[in-house]
């Protein structure tokens, strides 16, 4: 080892490397560029739009208001049980009516308990009388977890399922648009049979509309609670021992929500209940993530059957001035990617040690995170599909690759109803035939002599099939039409939801 100048720097083996400067944290916090989330500052926090529909349920200042409801409500409660005036109630209304998040926010880093600190920020604005009455009887998970299921229904009626039904609605005028366009049928990533491309997105439209019936379900069923530290109603009992769940019932229903059936809990609500709208909300965007699948396949190159209508000023490559990606499509694949797998940590949230403990309580935190990813996506696939082209020469071009082949179907289900021995493996090997001559199967059979006697005997309808195999779409018409009809009253009714097409 070299000695060392004079002066010289002693460095190590592993010298650290200089970090990275920052210009000015404060001024940063003043922008979204301080955001580690991409949501906030690339998709969320980049859509007015957007943002200004969803930060009432989903955002910090949300949360705080909900749980200010819950909490004002408590007071108009204790009123009601004659413990305080109304004179009170109307004191601590008021005072929630003017809290902030970020004032609790202060509160909380000074003491360490978001819930205490949301309940001194309260009683800095009421009276001495009425600071007895605040969050009496409750411990923080029937303020947390009743406010969550709040917003969370609210959220869900409010925004996330209006803008499913609009999406629904769309898919709907698409199959309907389309019944009757004819499109090569896919299985395996190879040519099929022929169906229509109505029915292509009629697949969609049921598959979609059970998914909001979900979570519709899931929404209804949201619980709430007031029953104290452990779920037994210990404190209410010494107030009303006869059957404190009554005064639950009584609290809940003001917010328009209600309790576990038998009206018992541990500290905090059965988990299950936003398991099943986690659980609701991941499985509705498995199916927006197929079909934004199966439309950006359809942009291939090869297949080019669907393009979306692109602004002038979009760009797909930074080095290739021509080219034009589907990027919408995949966008939405790519953030189903991302929250997918949070059905796993919901799943694992269903687990509180005894009565409970704060394992769920950060990641609790990011369901908010989910349904919001949801929604843009919602409304990112919605935008891209009002903006497609659906090419019906190439969709026909495409079936004309595979007429002479997919003829064989028909002709071994009609011979075999006509009693042709063994009709799936002579059609086989007639298919050999047509490949090793170059010749098209759908022409090859017209020389066959074995089955030129049912040929013959075929109803004219059939023979239509043979001879033009863009008629074999079975009844993708009309079951394309009867599923459009089926959601419509189903999800609608008689009333169509608003539409901005």
């Amino acid at each position: 080892m070299k000695e060392k100048g004079q002066g010289e720097r002693m460095k190590t083996e592993y010298e650290q490397p200089e970090k990275p400067s920052v210009q000015n944290t404060k001024e940063a916090r003043k922008t979204s560029n301080w955001c580690v989330n991409p949501l906030d500052y690339r998709y969320y926090g980049a859509d007015e739009k957007f943002f200004e529909r969803l930060f009432p349920y989903v955002s910090q200042e949300a949360y705080v208001t909900y749980l200010l409801r819950v909490e004002a409500t408590l007071a108009k409660m204790l009123a009601e049980w004659r413990i305080c005036t109304p004179k009170v109630a109307d004191e601590v209304e008021k005072a929630c009516e003017t809290i902030t998040a970020e004032e609790v926010l202060q509160e909380d880093q000074r003491i360490h308990h978001d819930v205490r600190a949301l309940v001194n920020c309260i009683r800095k604005r009421v009276s001495v009388d009425a600071s007895q009455c605040i969050h009496l009887f409750a411990t923080s998970a029937d303020i947390t977890d009743t406010a969550n299921a709040l917003r969370f229904k609210e959220l869900t009626r409010d925004v996330i399922l209006p803008d499913l039904l609009e999406f629904h609605h769309l898919l709907v005028k698409l199959a309907r648009e389309y019944a009757d366009v004819v499109q090569i049928g896919r299985t395996h990533g190879k040519h099929a049979e022929p169906i229509t491309f109505g029915y292509a997105m009629a697949s969609y439209v049921s598959r979609l509309g059970n998914r909001i019936q979900r979570i519709e379900d899931a929404m209804n069923n949201l619980r709430g609670k007031f029953s104290g530290a452990v779920g037994a109603y210990n404190a209410l009992s010494l107030y009303y021992p006869v059957d404190p769940a009554i005064l639950e019932i009584q609290f809940l229903k003001e917010l328009g929500l209600r309790p576990t059936d038998s009206s018992v809990s541990t500290q905090i609500v059965e988990p299950e209940f936003l398991t099943d709208l986690v659980y609701a909300v991941i499985s509705c965007f498995s199916v927006l993530a197929n079909l934004a699948d199966d439309i950006r396949h359809l942009h291939r190159t090869e297949i080019a059957e669907v393009r979306e209508k692109y602004d002038v000023n979009d760009i797909g490559s930074s080095t290739m001035p021509h080219k034009v990606n589907p990027k919408n499509f995949e966008n939405v694949k790519s953030l189903w990617k991302a929250y997918m797998p949070r059905i796993i940590t919901s799943l694992m949230d269903q687990i509180s040690e005894h009565q409970r403990d704060l394992t769920n309580s950060a990641s609790g935190r990011f369901v908010t995170e989910l349904v919001t990813g949801f929604d843009y996506a919602v409304n990112r696939l919605k935008d891209a599909l009002h903006n497609i082209f659906v090419d019906r020469q190439r969709m026909r071009q495409n079936l004309a690759n595979s007429e002479g082949s997919i003829v064989a179907e028909p002709l071994y289900i009609l011979l075999a109803l006509n009693g042709f021995p063994d009709a799936y493996n002579y059609v086989r090997t007639l298919v050999a035939t047509s490949e090793d001559m170059k010749q098209k199967l759908s022409e090859l059979i017209w020389k066959d002599k074995r089955i030129e006697p049912i040929l013959r005997k075929l109803k004219p309808e059939q023979l239509q099939v043979l001879k033009d195999p863009s008629k074999y779409v079975g009844a993708s018409y009309q079951r394309t039409i009867a599923t459009c009809e089926y959601w419509e009253l189903s999800l609608y009714g008689l009333n169509v939801p608003p539409s901005s097409m």
